[in-house]
């Protein structure tokens, strides 16, 4: 994992007020929750007393109450309430704080700080101006794949017209020209150039463009397909742990301008996209090792232009830390 970044990890309606979430993310086992103002909390999955799962517990107040002996944490993780100890008797209860880890919610997920809380940044990653008047539909989907994997895989111009060949890759443009790659205000663009292969050598990546219809990438883990100015695929990966993601994909359009018939839009375009994701994900949950690497042993092509840039740039990253 990258360290120090804002990771898009899971859906915000999948956090209900009076409720507890546990989810496993970043090789963390979690527990989310939100107090009675609405607020998130999100701290380890263990009480620190008995080891029991605090998932299993409820909310009371502001806190999540563990369901073996009782004791109470707030959303930083403090101890607030330990029963067995007597209202008189909670002076300091520092030694049994749990970690917590900072969260926020905007566009509709949740993003957790996965590092030095003190190095927090502000801006969560998205491509949220972009999507203004947007309605979307949403779907999540689990692959047997670490995270780098399904990122590159939807960065992979070279497998379009093999892995898709009878839905998105049809007409058999197996001549990769480029791509052109393009890093910018922390975004990794690029566009298939793809041709049917007639014997023409392909154009280097400087010959190439980035196309109306191109991929954007944003560290670390939130990626979108701009089909048209009004189509939209958007997805963000959630590291489970070093062998699964979650995918939560998104389509987006603002085809008609009515909402139900705009909702109706959606909800069919998130579906034919699980089509084209599932002809991706038997693939590359096969891959060896389940994690890449700037440096392996793979013999990359040009046409891998835009993964090597990824793998690059994710090196820097976490070389950083």
């Amino acid at each position: 994992m990258i360290e120090n970044q804002w990771y898009a990890i899971l859906p915000s309606k999948e956090v209900r007020a009076g409720g507890l979430t546990a989810v496993r993310r970043l090789n963390l086992d979690l527990v989310l929750f939100r107090t009675q103002a609405g607020a998130l909390g999100c701290v380890v999955d263990q009480c620190t007393h008995r080891g029991a799962a605090l998932s299993a517990g409820k909310v009371t107040g502001d806190c999540v109450r563990c369901p073996f002996h009782g004791l109470q944490f707030d959303p930083a993780g403090v101890c607030r309430f330990i029963p067995a100890n007597g209202k008189a008797g909670q002076a300091d209860n520092s030694r049994y704080n749990v970690r917590a880890y900072p969260v926020r919610e905007a566009h509709g997920i949740v993003y957790l700080w996965y590092g030095d809380p003190q190095r927090r940044t502000e801006p969560l990653p998205f491509f949220g101006d972009e999507l203004d008047g947007f309605t979307y539909s949403e779907m999540a989907d689990h692959w047997d794949a670490h995270y780098s994997r399904a990122i590159e895989n939807q960065l992979d111009v070279v497998h379009v017209p093999i892995v898709h060949h009878n839905t998105i890759g049809r007409g058999n443009k197996t001549l990769i020209n480029g791509p052109r790659v393009i890093f910018e205000d922390g975004v990794l663009l690029t566009s298939a150039n793809n041709e049917v292969d007639n014997g023409q050598k392909p154009r280097k990546p400087e010959a190439c463009v980035i196309k109306e219809t191109y991929l954007a990438f944003r560290f670390p883990n939130v990626w979108m397909n701009h089909i048209s100015d009004k189509v939209r695929v958007v997805i963000y990966f959630a590291p489970v742990d070093d062998g699964h993601t979650v995918l939560y994909i998104r389509f987006y359009h603002r085809i008609i301008g009515l909402r139900p018939v705009d909702a109706l839009i959606a909800w069919v375009g998130k579906w034919m996209n699980r089509v084209i994701e599932r002809q991706d994900r038997r693939v590359v949950i096969t891959q060896k090792p389940k994690a890449s690497a700037y440096r392996s042993a793979e013999k990359l092509l040009m046409g891998d232009g835009p993964i090597i840039e990824y793998r690059r740039r994710r090196d820097a990253l976490q070389r950083e830390e």
